[in-house]
């Protein structure tokens, strides 16, 4: 088991080897992701809808 200052030195060099995210970078994948959560909700409201008119038809046609 290491002491707590080897712990500290072992973090920070963990840490060094990081490779952070451009500003563009966050803010592209940012874009993407909200872009692709309206496409999603989009199609889902559409496949939604779609399954909902066919519900009705089948039991009004039935019922």
């Amino acid at each position: 088991m290491t002491n707590p200052f080897q712990f500290l030195q072992q973090t920070r060099a963990e840490i060094a080897k990081v490779v952070w995210p451009t500003r563009r970078e966050v803010l592209v994948t940012t874009a993407m992701v909200f872009l692709m959560a309206v496409v999603f909700a989009i199609f889902f409201f559409g496949v939604d809808w779609v399954i909902r008119q066919a519900l009705e038809l089948i039991l009004t046609f039935f019922g």
